[in-house]
């Protein structure tokens, strides 16, 4: 147990990541690499180890009475500890953009400019229940050659340490410094107040957890925060759709799993296809135990089927990210009611639409004001593995500097450079 006062530990910890971010930034393409294959192949040989501190605390969870969902969050199965080991080989393969000059043009004075992409610097990471948030954050880290340090939920401590353990194993392999990332040793809720009003040492702080956190780190951050409050989610079945299409992904999008932030919290029907569609979908969640909010002119066609679990929507339901196996259902007249009631309860994290009209596909994709916005697919894909970023930091719905899941580049920033040949202004 560290016995420092809180002040001295986070100081030292900012002084290690400022120092560590220099040799980060200059880090070749091939030391990431290495550094990031290493940790995958020590996600997979340590996996029976990282389960052990694992099983420590779920079972101090459940014990604590922590709410289900979370306990789903906190857990480090085989799939995901192997999903984690897959993103570090994903962002290793990935091209590097660190330095990178994009738009360079030619201006009349002679001198040609343009943008270099570069490290934020160091970034503060918080975060609540996923362990392996602690390697998505690491990898990006090491793949944008940022530092960063990392304060979980004192939920996932002992899970947090071993893996943290790992990622400076990683570092060290491939002659990065260590202390390229840092995981903040203690659950002391002061560490959180001292991370982010430390601009000396920290560029950006990303909160990832709960409404209530995200709230608290922007109200007493003294550095830029990117943030995310709500996942509430829509997916909209339009008229007219694939019913089968449209059965296929409502299901998708809500029970694949219950807990994450892209899972579908609102079912918008079009009346046009509410008969058909509502009884098909109603019988899969009544089967799986999903408890349906309904409003009135749905609830005969969800009613009728057997084991359905069927309850009044009310107005709160629309703004509820419910994270459990509860939806809220609702018939609209068409497009132009899906999209204001979207525009208007949602979060802007994740809306989808099912649709067989190329029109409506395309007024949805520019009308919704959503990080991320899907034709005929499930909300569950919005993720940055899923989308190829090889790992995410988290998902925001701010729209300065990061939108959507945010991968190495949302970690980058671009400074302007000039080339000449002894040009002088005049």
């Amino acid at each position: 147990m560290n016995t420092l006062p809180i002040d001295d530990i986070m100081h030292a910890i900012g002084v290690q990541a400022r120092r560590a971010s220099a040799r980060m930034a200059t880090a070749s393409t091939s030391e990431k690499a290495l550094a990031l294959q290493t940790l995958a192949d020590l996600l997979r040989q340590q996996a029976p180890a990282l389960q052990a501190e694992n099983a420590k605390d779920v079972e101090r969870a459940r014990t604590g009475g922590l709410a289900e969902p979370m306990v789903d969050r906190l857990k480090l199965t085989a799939k995901v500890l192997e999903t984690a080991a897959q993103g570090c080989e994903q962002l290793a393969k990935m091209p590097d953009i660190i330095g990178e000059i994009i738009g360079l043009r030619q201006q009349p004075s002679g001198i040609r400019v343009g943008q270099m992409r570069v490290p934020i610097g160091v970034f503060g990471m918080i975060y609540e229940s996923r362990p392996n948030v602690t390697i998505e954050a690491a990898s990006l880290a090491i793949k944008s050659g940022n530092a960063a340090i990392l304060r979980g939920g004192s939920e996932a401590i002992e899970s947090n340490k071993a893996l943290a353990a790992l990622v400076r194993q990683a570092l060290a392999a491939a002659g990065l410094p260590e202390d390229g990332v840092q995981l903040v040793p203690t659950t002391d809720r002061e560490a959180v107040g001292r991370l982010i009003a430390m601009p000396e040492y920290v560029d950006v702080i990303i909160p990832r957890g709960g409404r209530g956190l995200i709230e608290r780190i922007s109200a007493g951050a003294k550095v830029p925060v990117i943030k995310h409050l709500d996942g509430i989610c829509h997916t909209y079945v339009d008229d007219p759709c694939d019913i089968a299409m449209a059965v296929t992904i409502a299901d998708n999008a809500k029970t694949q799993k219950y807990s994450p932030c892209n899972a579908t919290e609102t079912l918008l029907v079009a009346r046009g296809v509410s008969e058909a569609f509502l009884p098909e979908i109603a019988a899969i969640y009544a089967a799986k135990g999903v408890q349906m909010r309904v409003t009135p002119e749905g609830r005969p066609l969800v009613s009728r089927v057997d084991g359905a679990e069927v309850q009044d929507a009310t107005e709160e339901d629309w703004r509820t990210e419910y994270l459990a196996p509860i939806i809220s259902i609702k018939i609209v007249e068409g497009l132009d009611e899906a999209i204001a009631h979207i525009n208007t309860y949602g979060s802007h994290h994740t809306d989808a639409i099912v649709t067989n009209d190329h029109r409506h596909a395309q007024r949805f994709l520019r009308e919704v004001d959503s990080a991320s916005v899907m034709v005929n697919a499930s909300t569950r894909f919005a993720d940055g593995f899923e989308y190829g970023l090889g790992a995410e930091i988290g998902i925001s719905t701010d729209k300065f500097h990061a939108r959507g899941p945010v991968g190495v580049e949302g970690l980058t920033s671009l400074k302007y450079v000039v080339l000449g040949d002894g040009e002088i202004r005049r």
